[in-house]
């Protein structure tokens, strides 16, 4: 399956998530992403070094001005469970607009046509890094990261099309 790319439709899937209130809720990516304009950014991993260290802090340090921008949600999906998700999201106490969304199964990494072999690491199918923006469920820039790189899915990068 080819990954998804500029001018394609965000496909629907379902995710998960702890509430303010400490509910496991399940809430459909179409749902957050109709008529708006969305950032939706893919890490390999909760608790792993790049994505702790650089890749979720920068759209945390950059929300406010992604906001200004015009940025209504900012969603991060991992493969990883909604109870991982929780606790890996405590650890940025500052974060005030970036959602911490689980795609535990890697159902929807895999719709998305993102996934990212990491067997021989031991930590079987996740998600490649990237980041997208949608409009309106448009795709309007696609930045997906090879391997394990980071060099076009930051905060830093999507700030340069906005």
């Amino acid at each position: 399956m080819a990954p998804i790319a500029v001018g394609d439709s965000l496909p629907d899937g379902t995710l998960s998530y702890f509430d303010a209130e400490g509910n496991l809720q399940q809430i459909s990516v179409h749902s957050l992403a109709s008529g708006k304009k969305v950032i939706l950014f893919g890490v390999p991993g909760a608790f792993t070094p790049t994505c702790s260290m650089k890749h979720v802090p920068g759209f945390i340090e950059s929300s406010e001005e992604l906001k200004s921008k015009g940025v209504d949600e900012i969603l991060l999906i991992s493969v990883n469970d909604p109870f991982v998700m929780k606790e890996w999201a405590k650890t940025y106490p500052e974060n005030k607009h970036v959602k911490f969304l689980a795609d535990g199964s890697g159902t929807y990494t895999h719709a998305l046509g993102l996934e990212l072999d990491l067997s021989e690491k031991g930590l079987g199918t996740r998600s490649r890094r990237f980041a997208l923006l949608v409009v309106d469920l448009k795709v309007k820039v696609a930045n997906v990261e090879q391997g394990g790189e980071f060099t076009v899915s930051s905060a830093e990068e999507i700030l340069k099309v906005l």
